[in-house]
């Protein structure tokens, strides 16, 4: 099978999803023929569709988001991009109070198709102000679905699925991703939501990982296979919905839990998961569920700092030995 990047693979979902369907077109500060989006996904899109198809906006995050949902709402599908997921603060009246809850408040009657797609995640030494993770935040809003691919093919998979359905989805993508190769098919294909993958298979240790993380914990459970030590790497390629069942099932079988994630750690996504399993799972838990997240501060700006804050896979590493 071929290989791709993650950058790729989600050009060719706006893609064949702009070619499928004409309701769908993409607005975003910078996305256009002349730039092609912050990190080059939306690159050559504008010279096939058009401009009207390809809107770059003002510097306005709540407009941009604001415009989406009323499209939305009146047949469209819009596509949003917000260039740092930071942004989405900028927004979150739209994002939380408009598009998370129309279709409810009017019983049904409305639906909301609309994508933001945004990238979140440190790594590249850009600060505190864009190198936030911040998926919890929307975890926490009912009426929002929360995909986070790790993979090309993911990636593809997911934001066709997105496109197509009737939900408002946050998109989250991760910056040191974009670059990233897989396999992909050239076939049409989705991935529905609340759907894990366990990217590896393992029997004395869950890892629950996301985005980035995925790979770290990859990593390690590599480093730790060398030592005897077999490791499941759970990716729930969704929050919202999120595959509770694949989660608990694999701590069935492992009785231990890793909880991965580059979000701050206090009520973020490592809590949630470790919270179900406590819930639902204890009594098959063999040693304390362990939870590896960015502790609670600002990302630096300094690189060395920057490192020290974000986990990695010694980090993974470290919490596996100690429950093993």
């Amino acid at each position: 099978m071929r290989k791709i990047s993650y950058r790729e693979a989600l050009r060719e979902a706006l893609r064949e999803e702009m070619r499928r369907n004409p309701a769908v077109f993409l607005l975003g500060e910078d996305i256009g023929r002349y730039w092609g989006g912050a990190f080059k996904v939306t690159d050559g899109l504008a010279e096939e569709f058009g401009d009207d198809r390809v809107r770059d906006t003002p510097i306005s995050e709540n407009a941009i988001i604001g415009v989406a949902v009323g499209a939305a709402i009146t047949g469209m599908r819009p596509v949003a991009e917000i260039m740092f997921g930071d942004l989405t603060a900028l927004a979150m009246d739209q994002i939380a109070n408009q598009a998370a809850k129309l279709r409810y408040m009017f019983g049904g009657q409305a639906k909301v198709p609309l994508v933001i797609r945004t990238p979140f995640g440190g790594g590249v030494n850009i600060a505190a102000h864009h190198s936030q993770s911040l998926e919890a935040w929307f975890m926490h809003v009912p009426g929002l679905y929360v995909a986070v691919p790790s993979t090309p093919y993911d990636a593809k998979g997911l934001l066709k699925a997105a496109i197509r359905g009737n939900n408002p989805v946050i998109f989250c993508e991760h910056k040191l991703l974009y670059h990233v190769e897989g396999e992909v098919p050239e076939e049409d294909y989705i991935i529905p939501f609340g759907v894990a993958d366990i990217k590896r298979e393992g029997e004395d240790v869950t890892v629950v990982a996301t985005l980035c993380m995925v790979h770290k914990a990859l990593k390690a459970a590599e480093i730790l296979e060398a030592e005897g030590v077999s490791v499941e790497v759970v990716d729930p390629r969704t929050l919202t919905p999120l595959d509770k069942k694949a989660i608990i099932n694999s701590v069935k079988k492992t009785g231990r839990l890793v909880a991965v994630s580059e979000d701050c750690k206090t009520a973020g996504v490592t809590a949630e998961i470790a919270a179900i399993v406590a819930e639902e799972a204890i009594d098959y838990l063999d040693a304390p569920i362990k939870r590896v997240a960015e502790p609670d501060t600002p990302i630096p700006f300094s690189p060395p700092l920057e490192q020290y804050v974000i986990p990695n896979e010694k980090a993974i590493v470290k919490a596996i030995k100690e429950i093993i």
